[in-house]
């Protein structure tokens, strides 16, 4: 087994995934590595909020599906969600909806002053809560563990109260028809809301949900201000967005 942390990582998130629970003997065995190394390796991943530490093995800290997403084109999602944060300033009020890469803005607002978010994404806090120069209002309602995310009635009533300077918005697919998309109705539902509360909207994903329409509408392109992308979005959509008026910021 490669001594690479990393490659360790995702074999241990992979098997979480799979197995719903891993025992430190167990994970020695897979991984080929002494159950100290193993151990070491479960104390650095419950570090970062991936895990929970049990007696003698670990659970998943979070919903498999949310694990799943963490995990996949992660790179490119942080890349993205880095630049998404360099667009907010110090004192900057802003509404970040659920999902795995808006969630990864607070992590890059280190050192930014005297910011607020307005959030339903329960992921956030986890970065959030290492930054003390961060005021985070967190609105009630249902709590969805596949989602890490917030919704329902009570959620639509609570974000009425708010107004902010920009709402960076999550999405789970998009179309040239459909726009920007959800994978339920409810999450569109406060989504459209959480946009409707600020000045400007700008929408953030990897290139890779643009093809693949979730469910629900959201808002169509000319209702967002920006997209915050990487570098892969085809020129069709490209386009289609340019035409709408959305300034496109890639990573």
């Amino acid at each position: 087994m490669s001594n690479n942390f990393s490659e360790r990582k995702a074999i241990i998130l992979e098997l979480l995934m799979e197995e719903s629970s891993v025992s430190v003997s167990e994970l020695a065995k897979r991984l080929k590595v002494t159950v100290v190394t193993a151990r070491a390796d479960l104390v650095a991943l419950e570090e970062e909020g991936l895990l929970v530490r049990t007696h003698g093995g670990a659970v998943p800290a979070r919903h498999p599906k949310i694990m799943e997403r963490s995990q996949a084109n992660k790179e490119i999602k942080g890349a993205v969600a880095k630049v998404a944060a360099s667009m907010i300033k110090d004192g900057d009020t802003v509404i970040i909806t659920a999902g795995t890469t808006t969630a990864l803005i607070a992590k890059y607002l280190l050192g930014k002053r005297d910011v607020h978010i307005v959030t339903n994404n329960t992921l956030l806090l986890t970065y959030a809560r290492a930054n003390p120069q961060l005021r985070v209002t967190l609105i009630g309602g249902e709590f969805r563990p596949s989602e890490e995310g917030v919704v329902g009635p009570m959620a639509l009533t609570a974000i009425d109260q708010f107004h902010v300077s920009t709402a960076f918005i999550g999405i789970d697919g998009a179309s040239i028809k459909q726009g920007f998309t959800a994978n339920s109705v409810e999450s569109a539902d406060l989504v459209r809301k959480m946009a409707e509360q600020a000045d400007q909207v700008i929408a953030i994903s990897d290139s890779k949900k643009f093809g693949k329409p979730g469910f629900a509408r959201i808002l169509p392109f000319d209702g967002v201000d920006a997209l915050v992308t990487d570098n892969q979005l085809t020129k069709e959509f490209e386009t289609e967005l340019t035409g709408a008026n959305v300034r496109i910021v890639k990573s």
